[in-house]
């Protein structure tokens, strides 16, 4: 006796909800992770060599008197 059914948008339902879940684990997991590592100090520190573009007054005055 089948007492169920599965059409093809049960199917897709049940995949959609498999794929959302293993998306949900991975962020929280990743969240998680970052919030202990910062916790515990080792988070790499990320050396930006484009912090700035903005060139002070103070420094091209000194270029200008050389």
């Amino acid at each position: 006796m089948n007492f169920l059914y599965f059409d093809p948008g049960l199917g897709a339902m049940i995949v959609q909800a498999i794929v959302a879940v293993a998306a949900g684990v991975i962020l929280f997991s990743k969240n998680v992770m970052y919030k202990i590592k910062a916790f515990f100090g080792l988070l790499k520190k990320d050396e930006d060599t484009y912090d700035s573009i903005d060139i002070d007054e103070q420094d091209t005055d000194t270029h200008d008197k050389q």
